[in-house]
């Protein structure tokens, strides 16, 4: 059964190439940790007007996809390298659908969130990463992880099951729409909407607009 096999939260602030700060050193807690609108409870996005929010308050990694990375870069990818707030295990995320829920945990007190929209990779990753052309090589992989709203707020913790409890029928994954969605398929996620089927972040509803508006 897909499980979580970690739960990562800030470990500490890191300089950007910028000049700035970073919160993406995020490293596994035990014991549960509160889930809120924007989050985990103790987390922090420092670059808020391109991380964080309620259209943004989980990042999701597999650790299928990380062990690929690991195998391919000969070096090991611990649980929150890549800034995840949540390592997963048995569950597809990459092919996980726009809007599709999942339930964390059991009980009155289990966490629901929902698949937003994939991650774009940055200048601040490339530099955690220290690796040659990171930027075009994780675009280029398809598999970018999952940001999450959260539905039904709780707590988490590593060893929890993971249920996927709704998948909506336009049948759109977060690896179609990254890095840019054909117009067909955002044509697909946009008719969702209208529908009433899925909600859409606001920033993937504009890049699915213009994705249309292109073929047009």
């Amino acid at each position: 059964m897909p499980s979580l096999i970690a739960v990562n939260r800030v470990h500490g602030f890191l300089p950007t190439p910028k000049g700035g700060q970073t919160a993406i050193d995020k490293r596994p807690v035990p014991g549960p940790v509160g889930v809120g609108p924007l989050g985990l409870e103790g987390d922090r996005q420092l670059d808020t007007a391109h991380h964080g929010g309620t259209e943004q308050a989980l990042y999701a990694y597999a650790v299928e996809d990380a062990d690929a990375w690991s195998a391919d870069l000969g070096r090991e990818i611990p649980p929150g390298l890549f800034g995840e707030n949540l390592t997963t295990e048995g569950l597809d995320v990459t092919h996980a659908l726009i809007g599709e829920q999942w339930r964390i945990g059991e009980g009155e007190d289990a966490v629901v969130v929902e698949v937003t929209s994939p991650r774009v990779p940055c200048v601040t990753f490339q530099d955690r990463m220290g690796e040659p052309h990171w930027i075009k090589r994780f675009t280029e992989r398809g598999a970018p992880g999952a940001y999450l709203r959260v539905v039904r707020t709780g707590s988490v913790e590593a060893g929890m099951p993971v249920t996927v409890v709704r998948r909506p029928s336009h049948g759109v994954t977060l690896q179609q729409t990254f890095p840019r969605g054909e117009p067909a398929v955002m044509a697909d996620l946009l008719a969702a909407e209208r529908a009433g089927e899925v909600r859409l972040d606001p920033e993937m509803r504009r890049h699915a607009e213009l994705a249309v508006s292109r073929q047009g």
